[in-house]
């Protein structure tokens, strides 16, 4: 199996704070591979030791099969990373600031106007970054981080703050750069965001790692097992989806007496209460 990312026993402490107790998990090529908890669950501080921005107390991390302790500033230039912190000069118009950060990763020419057109931005281009909205300064980040083309693209909760429009174009942004061969490492309290857009999911919770697979048999291994029944005289009937319940599910229609039919598929916010016994937040 080829991965972009292996991770483990990965710890990490701070004082008398355990943020990260023996994690482990690995990313394949290509996939998008989403890391959820809350806030303090220790999702940024997984970022920042997979970055190289902080070292772990214990554990090995491997990034495109080199150890990330060892990497040198050649391997760091396979790897993009967009967080909250911004590093955008405000002053600046959108194409200046890419152009800088153009020459310190040694772009070819024309990179910069293909990255404004792959997030929406090169009609908007000479305008300041300091007069743009949220939704902007995230897609000018996005640009910054790929302008490079890296093999991995670590993103720290990307679509905070943003509203529902803008979280759609940045969903659309990801996966053509997903299509084009991108490894996505993404960290979310946001689960309807995981299950539209990660291949496989872990749960992070308290600085270890309490469920971990795709979003589709999360929910299959989490079924209640139950259908619930919307009738027409106004009431709602649970019943048991087995031998037993097909045939008093088939009493009900041949009667005419249904109105819908819902099956009880929980959703990965449910999952994450079952497994952690608390709510993203």
């Amino acid at each position: 199996m080829d991965y972009a990312l292996q991770v483990k026993d990965l710890s990490k402490v701070f004082g008398q704070q355990q943020a990260l107790q023996q994690v482990t998990f690995h990313v394949k090529r290509g996939e998008i591979f989403g890391f959820l908890g809350p806030s303090g669950s220790g999702k940024t501080t997984t970022v920042k030791i997979l970055t190289g921005q902080l070292l772990p107390t214990a554990g090995d991390v491997t990034i495109l099969g080199k150890n990330a302790s060892k990497m040198n500033g050649s391997d760091l230039g396979r790897i993009g990373i967009l967080t909250d912190n911004s590093g955008l000069y405000e002053r600046m118009t959108i194409n200046d600031n890419l152009k800088f950060y153009a020459k310190l990763y040694n772009a070819p020419a024309g990179r910069v106007e293909e990255v404004l057109q792959l997030v929406g931005l090169a009609e908007e281009k000479k305008k300041p970054v300091k007069k743009l909205s949220k939704g902007m300064k995230q897609r000018v980040l996005l640009a910054r981080a790929v302008l490079h083309k890296p093999d991995v693209l670590f993103l720290d909760e990307p679509t905070s703050a943003l509203d529902p429009g803008n979280v759609q174009k940045m969903h659309d942004l990801l996966r053509d750069l997903n299509r084009e061969g991108t490894t996505i490492f993404l960290t979310t309290h946001n689960m309807e965001e995981a299950a539209q857009l990660c291949d496989r999911v872990a749960f992070l919770h308290e600085g270890q790692i309490r469920e971990m697979d795709e979003p589709k048999l999360l929910q299959r291994k989490y079924a209640k097992n139950t259908i619930h029944l919307e009738l027409k005289d106004g009431s709602n009937e649970t019943i048991i989806n087995d031998a037993g319940g097909a045939e008093r599910l088939y009493q009900y229609m041949q009667a005419e007496e249904v109105l819908a039919v819902h099956s009880d598929q929980p959703t990965l916010g449910d999952i994450f209460i079952e497994v952690t016994g608390r709510e993203l937040a």
